[in-house]
């Protein structure tokens, strides 16, 4: 009884290992043809394997991959990012690490960014991010570095001129026109701008507009219908540049009166939006959230932020509105002060305001300098 049982059980192995792929068969496999099995894994599965080999490192940029995860392929605009999206700080007490905010699941992450493997200087400074491309200025080697920390890649774009220093720095790119990296400097009492593109790898210099550089160089340029827009200081109006040709030109919409301070923002398509405190004599009463009409070319007052929420946010400037700035983020409207580690921010779909939560890996005594960033990881955009 025992022998035929033990028969049994070995007719099975046997029957199972028959079923099973010789390993060798996949180093015979033609290399298009194992590019196109792999392509069918998930991709965050693969992303875990890729360092167990070099060529899987390889095959993330195979076209079979490309064409299957990219977001500008049919295939892939249909469905959901595999990523989530993030909130990134950026602090003076948090050296080298970014610790991030899921939008998605809406709760901190026990692990922050870390940068490490691809800026090795201590001396690295995080300015400006889209589309997945995080822009970090690096002094010690005078040079901006661009990089994708999912891809692990990066590119080193040396300063257009030495000495060179910088006011105002905006990341602009799209998924299939690269990315264009908008400078601005101050000579003396004039300005100039720098624009570097991906596409051709070089600098252009334009003439700056210098009334931008008075007030408002914190705020990053907010780029919509082909322009790259600005706000200036009080008397406040609205400028825009063409990063092609470099030419700047005066909106012909007016702002709201009675504003005490103003930030832009875009939703990356057609929508553009604008933050306002509302007052008089430098001082803020209220705050509004309006939309531009595109066929008017007048702000519409969208609503009030509430009362309470207000008080808070103009207590926390004090009057400092130069340290207010705006972003957009996945159908979030952003509102931020340099000196305060918490988000308020405007759910567009929802019409409502809420307070991101305090980042709970800061100490009890923490200084100004909070910077935050939308992160949306995107493995495909090249730098």
């Amino acid at each position: 009884m025992n022998y035929d049982r033990y028969s049994l059980t070995m007719e099975n192995k046997k029957m199972i290992q028959s079923n099973q792929m010789d390993p060798k068969i996949w180093s015979r496999l033609p290399e298009d043809v194992l590019e196109h099995l792999l392509s069918f894994l998930p991709l965050k599965t693969f992303l875990k394997l890729r360092s167990t080999c070099k060529h899987f490192k390889t095959l993330l940029f195979s076209p079979p991959f490309i064409s299957k995860h990219s977001p500008s392929s049919s295939s892939s605009s249909s469905s959901s990012s595999p990523f989530s999206s993030f909130f990134l700080l950026s602090h003076p007490q948090f050296p080298r690490q970014y610790p991030l905010f899921d939008t998605v699941h809406n709760n901190w992450r026990n692990l922050s960014l870390c940068i490490s493997p691809v800026l090795p200087s201590s001396s690295s400074v995080l300015l400006s991010s889209s589309n997945g491309l995080l822009c970090f200025s690096r002094s010690s080697s005078s040079s901006f570095i661009i990089t994708n920390v999912l891809a692990r890649s990066s590119r080193v774009v040396k300063y257009p001129n030495l000495p060179f220093s910088f006011e105002s720095v905006t990341l602009i790119s799209s998924a299939n026109n690269g990315y264009k990296l908008f400078v601005m400097s101050a000579f003396g009492s004039s300005s100039q701008v720098f624009v570097y593109d991906s596409l051709v790898h070089s600098w252009s210099q334009f003439g700056g507009f210098d009334l931008i550089l008075n007030e408002n160089h914190p705020q990053e340029g907010v780029f919509h219908d082909g322009y790259l827009w600005f706000i200036t200081p009080e008397p406040y109006f609205t400028v825009c540049m063409d990063l092609d040709n470099g030419v700047w030109k005066r909106s012909n919409f007016e702002l709201p009166s009675e504003v005490t301070f103003a930030r832009l923002v875009s939703d990356g398509d057609k929508k553009l939006f604008l933050i306002s405190g509302n007052g008089s004599n430098g001082i803020s009463r209220n705050m509004k959230l309006w939309e531009l009409n595109g066929d008017s070319k007048i702000w519409v007052d969208v609503e009030n932020v509430p009362e309470l929420i207000c008080r808070k946010f103009l207590s926390v400037c004090y009057h400092y509105y130069e340290h207010v700035y705006c972003f957009w983020h996945k159908g979030l409207i952003c509102v931020c002060c340099y000196s305060w580690p918490e988000i308020l921010y405007y759910k567009v779909s929802r019409r409502t305001w809420h307070w991101l939560p305090k980042c709970p890996s800061l100490p009890d005594k923490w200084s100004c300098g909070f910077r935050w960033f939308s992160f949306v990881p995107e493995l495909y955009a090249f730098v």
